[in-house]
């Protein structure tokens, strides 16, 4: 059975790297040509994952519709902002009885959509063929072969049968029905790994971060509400998983980017210095726009906003959190 990814950034390449031992054929479709070049002359990604080593059998590709007709099972790997585009680039006849799992992580700002939504809308495949694969998974620890657990969500019937193919001995996928709840998880997240790493480039200790984490776990079941997820899918491997992941490890672009806003930098120089998308950056605005149109509370993603796009000092956005109007925890 061949595999097919969109998107030969660093999350791209490390499942292809880690799933070619369950798929005959895998190709990687990307904009990039020196980088695709190099995926199929080297067996390298030059640009992600320099050190990581890419089995044969996966190749490159710089044409879309020859990704899409390469096999039945289509991963998404590519900036939750362009999703749209480049489905709209492939006639949607060439989706026809074909599996689409989002390995994206965000929140489409011009329509508040989540992926899996994108896809129904784009391609209009039915949504048992529509599933999200999320969790805590570093695309370099994934591709040097550690330890990681994940979830795909989507129709169990079906997920059961493609949990198979995405489980290997250094990967292991659970199942869940609830796309929106993982969907949520992972993209808010990002948000909140912000906001940690802004607390530790401030120097503001472990308990900053703690709370942080505990009470930015609070706004993803918050917004999971919204679009009709689980509260308890936010405690498992896509919510709480994920964001303890991001919220504390140095791989994180998220918490880096956000500990260089910490330090003093520049949104732009920040973003420069991280030099690879920084998703939390853009779901951001995704997620003020929600509070906004659905009345719903959320200081901390609020705070990360106004540090990022309405120039709050950092320091004063730490001051604004801490003496909002006292409350019940769970309010």
């Amino acid at each position: 059975m061949n595999l097919t990814i969109l998107g030969t950034g660093s999350w791209g390449t490390a499942l292809a790297k880690v799933f070619s031992v369950n798929f005959e054929n895998i190709l990687l479709w990307g904009i990039n040509e020196e980088v695709v070049n190099f995926i199929n002359q080297k067996h390298k990604n030059p640009k992600y994952c320099p050190d990581v080593n890419l089995d044969k059998n996966i190749k490159a590709t710089l044409n879309l519709e020859e990704a899409v007709k390469f096999s039945k099972i289509i991963i998404i790997a590519i900036p939750t902002q362009v999703i749209r585009e480049t489905l709209k680039k492939v006639n949607k006849d060439l989706f026809k009885n074909k599996i689409l799992i989002s390995a994206s992580k965000g929140i489409e700002i011009s329509t508040l959509k989540l992926i899996s939504q994108i896809v129904k809308e784009e391609i209009d495949l039915p949504e048992e063929n529509i599933f999200a694969l999320s969790g805590p998974s570093f695309a370099k620890e994934v591709a040097l072969g550690l330890p990681t657990a994940i979830t795909l969500a989507g129709n169990l019937k079906k997920a059961e049968e493609i949990q198979k193919l995405l489980t290997t001995e250094t990967f292991r996928t659970y199942i869940t029905d609830d796309i929106k709840g993982v969907e949520v998880g992972g993209a808010v997240k990002n948000v909140i790994a912000i906001a940690t790493g802004v607390s530790d480039g401030l120097g503001l200790g472990n308990n900053a971060r703690a709370g942080l984490i505990t009470r930015g776990l609070y706004e993803m079941t918050k917004v999971a509400k919204i679009f009709g997820g689980k509260k308890e899918t936010l405690y498992g491997l896509s919510g709480m998983g994920d964001l303890v992941l991001t919220a504390t490890g140095d791989l994180s672009r998220n918490r880096r980017f956000g500990i260089y806003i910490g330090q003093g930098l520049s949104v732009n120089n920040a973003l420069e210095k991280v030099g690879q998308v920084v998703e939390g950056y853009k779901t951001v605005k995704a997620l003020e726009k929600l509070s906004k149109e659905k009345n719903i509370d959320l200081p901390i993603t609020e705070a990360v906003y106004n540090v990022l796009y309405n120039g709050l000092n950092p320091k004063e956005a730490v001051k604004l959190l801490m003496t909002r109007q006292p409350k019940k925890e769970f309010d």
